[in-house]
């Protein structure tokens, strides 16, 4: 099969996945897994999660391009994006995926800041007299 494109998003962080036929090599801004990510076991694992639900850690290829928010929310965008790119490479996976919630966007953001207030939502401190 051709190449199949999606993307994926989290907070600001947007990864853009393109997935083919391979061996398993997964390719993230030019580098491997483990030197994009270094020593951070758990991140890791939450990308590896749709592939190793779908169990095709070792017949597609995956390159991915980061941009925008920090490791965590762009580990997590990828995770998202690679679901969506297994979903367009074979419909079947939605039924595998879905249950564990890989398909839905997280939708949490920093909520912006207010006039008035140091932060979002924290005010000065309060005095009475």
């Amino acid at each position: 099969m051709a190449k199949v494109y999606a993307t994926g998003r989290r907070k600001t962080a947007i990864a853009k996945v393109w997935l083919e036929n391979g061996s398993g090599k997964l390719t993230i801004n030019d580098q491997s897994i483990d030197q994009w990510l270094g020593g951070l076991e758990a991140i890791k694992k939450r990308v590896m999660q749709p592939l190793e639900v779908s169990k095709q850690e070792t017949s597609v290829d995956i390159i991915v391009k980061t941009l925008g928010s920090g490791y965590s929310a762009q580990a997590d965008a990828v995770r998202h994006g690679i679901s969506r790119a297994l979903v367009a490479y074979d419909e079947q996976f939605r039924a595998v995926l879905k249950p564990f919630g890989l398909l839905t966007r997280d939708a949490r953001s920093v909520e912006r800041k207010k006039y008035g207030r140091k932060k979002a939502r924290k005010s000065t401190q309060f005095s009475k007299r």
